[in-house]
């Protein structure tokens, strides 16, 4: 199966009928779902294909659609983090300042960041004295400013 367009840009969809069409799902690391063109097997053994426009960045729960009507969505897959919490906001904001720094994929919320496993970046956050764990979890890093939500 090949899908080639998120369902949200069809305008005729409603949300009743995705809901009532879905028959797939795939879950997909973060940096898989920067692919825009890519083929998966899914547990079962099914062939998927992505062939999005250019530039596409899927996201938790997003619906795509194929010429054939199929409907699926996809899932922000778990996998491991670096999950960084600190004492005080400005700690934290000091932490991501220097990941920001270092162009480091980043998932920014008010009381953790998240990111990709790392030892030197592990380091240098354990030096800032920002307190750093790991562990497996959806991963959802920022976009960009340049890049539409």
């Amino acid at each position: 199966m090949v899908f080639t367009r998120r369902l949200s840009e069809l305008a005729d969809v409603s949300a009743a009928e995705k809901t009532a069409t879905v028959r797939l799902t795939l879950a997909l690391t973060a940096e898989e779902r920067t692919r825009s063109r890519y083929r998966f097997e899914t547990p079962k053994g099914r062939i998927l294909i992505l062939q999005l426009p250019r530039g596409t960045v899927l996201r938790d729960r997003d619906w795509l659609h194929s010429p054939t009507g199929e409907v699926l969505q996809i899932l922000a897959k778990p996998e491991p983090l670096l999950r960084v919490t600190a004492n005080t906001p400005l700690d934290l904001l000091r932490a991501a300042y220097h990941l920001g720094n270092r162009h480091v994929p980043l998932e920014v919320t008010s009381t953790y960041l998240h990111l990709s496993p790392d030892p030197v970046l592990k380091k240098m956050l354990e030096q800032l004295g920002v307190a750093v764990c790991e562990e497996v979890a959806p991963f959802h890093p920022e976009m960009g400013a340049y890049q539409h939500h």
